[in-house]
């Protein structure tokens, strides 16, 4: 089942599908390892929802609700 990361909740896991996105949000995404194949595990979310904690290729990455809606994933 393909879901934004945004709309993940705490402790679930999937492989990007798709980087979605315009001009500098996906630059900065790519940047920053958000690239397909690429394993994400959700580790924190602030009370509202923005941001979020997330556990990619090693490190741990803090972004916004409006990036992590640009990201589909294949929740495993």
């Amino acid at each position: 089942m393909v879901k934004l990361l945004s709309d993940f909740v705490k402790g679930e896991r999937g492989t990007i599908v798709k980087v979605n996105g315009e001009g500098a949000i996906r630059r900065r995404l790519f940047d920053m390892g958000v690239t397909p194949g690429a394993t994400v595990l959700l580790k924190k979310k602030a009370p509202l929802g923005d941001p979020i904690e997330i556990t990619i290729r090693g490190y741990e990455l803090t972004l916004r609700k409006a990036e992590a809606a640009c990201v589909e994933i294949e929740q495993e």
